[in-house]
């Protein structure tokens, strides 16, 4: 991408700024949607826009234009100036951004295939097959919808402090929800996939494979039991700990909403989880969908150690966070080095038309040294929690995930199959009471919506839980 930045920094010193910064962003996107064998979405496209950033006495403006036009972009810049030029009349807490390493640097996606080069024929095909064999698994299965996106983004990013980053990413995507009917018995299930590497990633996740589990998760939904409500050991997959790790702890941890009152606020430094339990946000894992090599203030991105054996060691910071996280710690007083307040690269944006906020990578719990099988040899009675169908989670610490696929166990080996199958509780409650971390690991792919989207990965191992809220109904 081909841009004129040095007249646009001059342009915003001749302002008298403090601090300036440019994203700009060049994007090529394919978005389908396909309801059984029609289509409903078909929208194939390229936008380009520019995100400014400004920092006037203390005060922050943020203007955002849908153009690479000089004469726009300028008149962005003068509205971000202006914007914080007024907000700086009032401002009563001064916006610093902490002082970090400046980069210039160019990186490009490691891609098998990529999806600018696949005809929107052999896209929609995809589609069409997964929803055909799907429907074809059973006649109980009435309906199946895919939704399917690809993204190459092309970003420059360039600050007043001397950063140049041009950062090439891609996103291939699809989600498929089907539902199911035997007389008054009705069931849904879902399949989420996805890869930073290109299209290649429907070669692994496959029509063929995706029906499958999609009709096993359907069916055995239809001739299963509901659950006994109340507390029980359960047996956690991973990808069920992935999203609970997420939804539960993850949100906790961005560093905005601790600040905001987040129950974990005045636990800083403290043991909140079982001595096993430890839990990373890593900005560099291979092929993880929330993977990047610099974020959107362009901060390098890392592996970031956010529970240590149970003990909270650190957040997710972008620049500003960092800067009042190391106020807040200091005012805490915490031995040196016992907690993190230095940026983690996790400020980031859904596109150009938004400033990047403090979001979430590919996050996780670490695996243990427990054997899978062993989790369920000392457990009586309880439940196998082995895929979601969503879940939220509150600042207060409470949560709620909806199961699509689980199973009872009965002394020790796993049992029939449970329908409408919820879980709840208290993440920290949680968190401590399990009592065995497996040592395998594997991830899933989604997207986080936080006032806006953004694609991230979570996983985990198997893991046990002494005891957890189970719900249902009839």
């Amino acid at each position: 991408m081909s841009v004129d930045i040095g007249k646009y920094l001059k342009f915003g010193s001749s302002l008298s700024v403090n601090f300036m910064d440019l994203r700009i962003q060049n994007i090529d996107k394919t978005v389908l949607k396909m309801n059984g064998d029609r289509l409903e979405v078909s929208s194939v496209g390229t936008e380009a826009g520019v995100a400014i950033r400004v920092i006037v006495n203390g005060a922050l403006g943020f203007a955002t234009v849908s153009s690479l036009e000089e004469s726009k972009v300028k008149s962005a810049i003068k509205a971000a100036y202006k914007m914080a030029s007024a907000s700086s009349r009032n401002k009563k807490v001064p916006v610093n951004l902490v002082e970090v390493k400046v980069y210039e640097d160019h990186v490009k996606p490691k891609l098998k295939v990529d999806p600018r080069s696949i005809d929107i024929t052999e896209k929609i095909s995809l589609l069409n097959n997964v929803n055909r064999l799907i429907l074809e698994e059973d006649d109980r299965i009435k309906n199946s919808v895919f939704d399917y996106a690809d993204f190459y983004i092309n970003q420059i990013y360039v600050s007043t402090e001397g950063a140049y980053i041009e950062q090439e990413k891609s996103y291939v995507w699809g989600k498929v929800i089907a539902t199911a009917r035997s007389n008054d018995l009705y069931a849904s299930a879902r399949y989420e996939a996805g890869s930073i590497e290109g299209f290649s990633i429907w070669e692994t996740e496959t029509p063929e494979k995706i029906s499958g589990v999609m009709s096993r998760r359907l069916l055995n939904q239809l001739r299963a039991k509901t659950p006994r409500p109340g507390g029980f050991p359960a047996v956690l997959a991973p990808e069920v700990v992935g999203v609970f790790t997420h939804e539960a702890f993850g949100h906790l941890a961005e560093a905005d909403l601790t600040f905001s009152g987040a129950v974990i606020f005045d636990k800083l430094g403290q043991q909140v989880a079982s001595p096993l339990i430890s839990i990373y946000d890593d900005g560099m894992l291979e092929n993880g969908f929330g993977s990047f090599e610099y974020d959107d203030e362009g901060v390098k991105s890392q592996k970031t150690l956010l529970v240590d054996k149970g003990r909270i060691v650190s957040l997710m910071y972008d620049r500003y966070h960092s800067y009042l996280a190391k106020k807040i710690i200091g005012e805490l007083k915490l031995p040196e080095g016992m907690f993190n307040t230095d940026p983690t690269g996790n400020a980031r944006s859904e596109s150009f038309r938004f400033p990047p906020i403090v979001r979430m990578r590919n996050t996780y719990i670490a695996p243990g040294d427990m054997e899978r099988d062993e989790l369920f040899e000392d457990i009586d009675f309880g439940y196998y929690l082995v895929s979601f169908r969503g879940g939220q989670a509150n600042l207060d610490g409470t949560f709620q995930v909806g199961i699509q696929e689980g199973y009872e166990i009965v002394k020790g080996e796993i049992g029939e199959p449970i329908r409408n199958l919820s879980v709840s509780g208290n993440t920290l409650e949680t968190l401590l009471a399990v009592d065995g971390v497996a040592d395998d690991l594997d991830f899933e792919v989604g997207r986080c919506g936080k006032g806006q989207t953004a694609f991230v990965g979570d996983g985990g191992p198997h893991i046990r839980v002494k005891k957890i809220i189970i719900g249902g109904r009839d």
